[in-house]
């Protein structure tokens, strides 16, 4: 199949992280590049979109990504950032788009998991394993552009869910652990979906399900 370049973004209004990976057949990871894209948040909030999205297609033009994958936003307590990010991560979705790139989306449980081997890893145990994956010395700067590699990672070595793709043996982790997949799973994604069952199993689930608890009396 050769090696996969991949683009991954870490969405955020005031940092949105920019990570590139190329991964061959045997998982073997080299980093390319990874920044940061800034905006000034003296702006109105479409023109900070527009600059995030200028530098995203800057950085599709110059290295030619195979595909980019996206971490997925949850809701959070503050609304108005959450709100933020989705509108950012929207904006990298239509850069994609505009590229003609498939696209893919990965929870953070799912980028701790294929990156660490736990869906509950904290942020540096991830960042010191973007690091180690990717022999670098000590973890990139600043955590968005760290965050954002790790997600390429993730989707290297996971490689399903694609949208936009020709097809799409999607692989899907439930909150107990059950693992379901449309076709055979390579060695790397069996490894991937047994480390994220094994998390959920022992209570890592996903952030959805802590709205499936009922509040105490």
């Amino acid at each position: 199949m050769g090696s996969m370049r991949v683009l991954g973004i870490d969405p955020g209004i005031t940092r949105c992280g920019l990570g590139l990976v190329e991964v061959d057949d045997s998982r073997r990871a080299k980093l390319i590049h990874y920044q940061v894209a800034r905006s000034d948040a003296k702006l109105a909030t479409h023109f900070r979109l527009r600059t995030i999205a200028d530098v995203i297609d800057e950085v599709i033009e110059k290295y030619q990504p195979h595909v980019v994958a996206i971490e997925r936003v949850f809701a959070q307590d503050n609304l108005q950032s959450v709100t933020t990010t989705m509108q950012a991560m929207g904006a990298a979705m239509v850069c994609a788009g505009r590229a003609g790139l498939p696209l893919a989306v990965h929870t953070p449980s799912e980028v701790k998991a294929a990156v660490t081997g736990s869906g509950v890893a904290s942020k540096a145990q991830v960042q010191h394993m973007v690091a180690r994956v990717l022999n670098m010395d000590k973890p990139p700067k600043p955590a968005d552009a760290a965050d954002a590699l790790a997600i390429a990672i993730c989707h290297a070595w996971r490689g399903t869910g694609l949208q936009g793709a020709p097809t799409d043996n999607r692989i899907d982790v439930s909150l107990s652990g059950g693992v379901t997949a449309r076709t055979n799973m390579t060695a790397a994604q069996q490894q991937w979906s047994q480390a994220l069952a094994a998390s959920r199993r022992r209570g890592a689930v996903d952030p959805r399900a802590k709205l499936k608890t009922k509040p105490k009396r």
